[in-house]
């Protein structure tokens, strides 16, 4: 077996993704289909308490600031301790007050007292579920990522950093260099390298680090540290980061918009530098100066302000890219998997996907991939989406779909699933090397994972002819198409932001923005994205010169 992974979450919006994430792996253990496609224990550690239950918690270090984790306590986490471990068990409670306002760029609005901490170290207790329920119709009563946490987490799991505040008017947490400098203190390294010992120890064979980093504020300083740290203590495991941001107000301060800005291109190059593989994932159509509007989905009505909505809907793409690496059947690892798309320098990955896959429930998987002339996915990585089918390499996995006989097809003489999706990829993107993988356990979507399904699925997510009063509550799974791809449109977002941050008329608030980095090392970061680029160039059409002309 490739053996395990430890998580590293960096940032409040990176733990709104984790705690959707960590509840879909809790979904797939209590709503098991069949034989296990997917290992558990690649990402889950599983421990007895006293009463010899055995209880699953994510293997995990957390980064977050004060007023960001919340009431992390026991309450909903059942009587016992989830895991053993070493020191008193602690229950914290604190009641959240009901706040369904925005969440978008800055989290939640208004500070919750305190941060659960427990011994002065930023270490709360025992995670458990939220005191306010999850409504299946209402906007849910969540402020903060551990409202809808669902799953245990273990004391070393969760590292509050005081020095900032997760919400306010000052002391948070704002610039790339801000980020930098905590990670340059040797009380917060060596707490951090506790920590991440304590899980990497117990590991039978450890594969990698999955890093999940916010890319628009401080933590992506944070987050360059974290992976210059793994790559020089861990060189031969695989480091696949995901730059996560949520989606952006369309009405903004100029100036944190290029500050946001500069956090995003500081953080893509060095998170692309230290890790096997990076990948930028948000729903905003843009991580540029100007937001545009945020990504859509035919059969989810969502809410593009609430942290809530937005994670979930990347952490299900997100359980989705990850599982070749993590299935039963496959001898692959993180960094065999990352080799498989990076190749020539590509480091940057973009994410694409379908959820849920359009399909009519009982059609064979030949006729529902024969119904798409064109893959019904969408762009997760935030520069304006062109039809294409240049396509330099990727991974795709499609689950969830019943493996019905076919009909009459032009791929119905494949004699695996694998096969008729890889017959589709290559009639889509001729040329390009794909890997694919078809599981047919779906995406469970129960509680609390958002209910804002189209009336226009079934139970299991498949489509209707017409909508048959099925309320959206009642759709508890749906099939998922996703794919991470090496493609020239990445060409286009990275000289875009080299492009909007060489604009005359923001120049002048470069000093301010930096907190503390150099002008040098901001125009060598630059430097390094331009080369970047430049590796997703094909040599047709004029995106490349144009864009070169426009930043000199």
């Amino acid at each position: 077996m490739p053996g395990e992974a430890v998580t590293v979450q960096l940032g409040h919006y990176s733990g709104c993704v984790g705690a959707h994430w960590w509840g879909l792996q809790a979904a797939a253990l209590r709503r098991p289909a069949g034989p296990a496609e997917l290992r558990a224990a690649a990402l889950l550690r599983f421990g007895r308490g006293p009463g010899g239950t055995e209880t699953p918690a994510p293997r995990l270090v957390a980064l977050e600031l004060k007023g960001g984790v919340g009431a992390l306590g026991a309450a909903g986490a059942g009587t016992e301790p989830p895991v053993t471990w070493d020191g008193a068990v602690a229950d914290y409670r604190e009641r959240a007050p009901r706040d369904t306002g925005n969440t978008g760029n800055t989290g939640s609005t208004g500070s919750r007292g305190g941060d659960a901490a427990g011994d002065g170290k930023g270490n709360p207790g025992a995670a458990g579920t939220a005191a306010a329920p999850v409504g299946p119709q209402d906007p849910p009563s969540v402020r903060l990522w551990s409202d809808y946490l669902n799953v245990h987490l273990h004391p070393k799991s969760v590292y509050v950093i005081r020095q900032y505040l997760h919400d306010g008017d000052c002391g948070c947490l704002e610039a790339f260099g801000q980020g930098e400098s905590l990670l340059q203190d040797p009380a917060c390294v060596e707490e951090l390298e506790d920590r991440l010992h304590f899980y990497v120890e117990e590991c039978d064979y450890l594969q990698g680090f999955q890093v999940l980093c916010d890319l628009h504020n401080g933590f992506s300083g944070v987050g360059a540290k974290v992976t210059e740290l793994l790559h020089d203590e861990y060189s031969r495991k695989g480091i696949l980061t995901w730059g996560l941001t949520p989606v952006l107000s369309p009405v903004g301060d100029l100036q944190k918009s290029f500050q946001r800005l500069m956090n995003t291109a500081l953080g893509i190059a060095h998170l692309s530098r230290h890790s096997s593989l990076f990948c930028p994932l948000s729903l905003s159509g843009s991580l540029g100066i100007k937001p545009e509007p945020p990504v859509t989905f035919p059969y989810i009505k969502y809410n593009a302000s609430l942290n809530y909505h937005s994670s979930s809907i990347l952490a299900a793409a997100l359980d989705t890219f990850t599982a070749p690496y993590r299935l039963c059947s496959s001898q692959g690892s993180m960094l065999h998997f990352a080799d498989s798309l990076t190749f020539s320098g590509r480091k940057v990955v973009a994410a694409w996907a379908a959820l849920p896959f359009p399909a009519l429930s009982g059609s064979s998987l030949p006729d529902i991939l024969s119904a798409h002339q064109d893959v019904p996915w969408k762009l997760l990585s935030s520069w304006k989406e062109q039809k294409g089918s240049c396509c330099f390499a990727q991974s795709v996995v499609l689950r969830g779909i019943c493996q019905e006989k076919a009909t009459r097809s032009p791929l119905h003489s494949c004699e695996s699933p694998e096969q008729v999706l890889q017959q589709y990829l290559h009639t889509q993107f001729p040329g390009a090397f794909s890997t694919s993988h078809v599981l047919q356990q779906p995406c469970h979507t129960q509680p609390p994972f958002p209910q804002f399904f189209s009336p226009l699925l079934t139970r299991r997510g498949f489509l209707l002819d017409k909508a048959q009063g099925i309320s959206s509550a009642d759709v508890e799974s749906i099939p998922v198409l996703a794919a991470l791809q090496s493609s020239p449109g990445l060409h286009r977002l990275l000289w875009g932001l080299c492009r909007e941050l060489q604009a005359p008329n923001v120049r002048r608030w470069s000093s301010f923005c930096t907190a503390g980095l150099e002008q040098d090392d901001f125009q060598e970061a630059l430097e390094e994205i331009k080369t970047l680029a430049q590796c997703y160039e094909t040599g047709f059409g004029a995106d490349g010169s144009e864009d070169e002309a426009d930043s000199d």
